[in-house]
């Protein structure tokens, strides 16, 4: 059993929690269709079957490297994959906001948090320019620390970028918590010793989330709001 969530976000009394830090992909924004797009565009282009929406879906999660190697027949020479995912890189930079949309009930989600005080951080495996612009654009000035695969730290599963935001976002480990969509993010929460929200909207399973560890899953953006709507992930 989970330890208890204390107090997250009550309107009065005791907070323990102050700040709360999202995936991107799968979590707070729909990017399945652009990414698809941009991947089939790639792999039409160099002579390679296209891959449907819930195979990208499947690939995504750990860069864009890893996505393309997914994404290629099965022992691609590795020069070629580095050369799909560098005009992967270019397409989907082309691309990334056709038909991206937050998901359904995420802006007043942050809104609200917001009003509460909370800050909010954005820890993504996609590109890190990628990552601030798409936040930028579909989030404004809600997104108070925004950071993606960089040069500098070691992405997800690491802990190194969610350590970042936290300290980009001045608060302590046990006082944030990590809400993702994918295995790689409960991993990456264990990793920071930090407590993990899942959704289940995202790109993942929930059976995936609860066999790695979840220590609550909600089913709506509106759930993260309420002590009373968390339920350990093994119920």
């Amino acid at each position: 059993m989970s330890r208890p969530f204390l107090s997250l976000l009550s309107a009065g009394g005791y907070m323990e929690i102050n700040t709360v830090i999202f995936d991107l992909d799968g979590t707070i924004l729909n990017t399945a269709e652009d990414l698809t797009d941009s991947l089939n565009s790639v792999l039409i282009r160099e002579g390679y079957p296209a891959r449907s929406i819930e195979e990208t879906k499947s690939f995504t999660g750990e860069g864009y490297g890893v996505l393309l190697k997914r994404a290629l027949p099965s022992g691609t020479d590795d020069e070629v994959v580095k050369r799909c995912e560098e005009l992967f890189r270019n397409e989907y930079s082309l691309n990334l906001s056709n038909k991206t949309r937050p998901y359904k009930g995420i802006l007043p989600l942050f809104q609200e948090l917001k009003n509460r005080g909370i800050r909010i951080g954005v820890v993504s495996n996609k590109r890190d320019e990628a990552t601030k612009e798409v936040c930028l654009r579909y989030f404004g000035g809600l997104v108070d620390a925004a950071i993606g695969d960089n040069k500098q730290r070691e992405r997800k599963p690491s802990p190194d970028n969610l350590y970042e935001a936290i300290r980009q976002l001045d608060t302590e480990t046990h006082r944030a918590v990590f809400v993702g969509d994918s295995d790689i993010d409960v991993k990456t929460a264990g990793n920071a010793d930090v407590r993990f929200i899942g959704v289940s909207w995202g790109y993942r399973s929930r059976e995936v989330l609860i066999g790695e560890g979840a220590d609550y899953i909600i089913d709506e953006p509106c759930e993260l709001l309420t002590l009373s709507a968390f339920a350990p992930a093994q119920i």
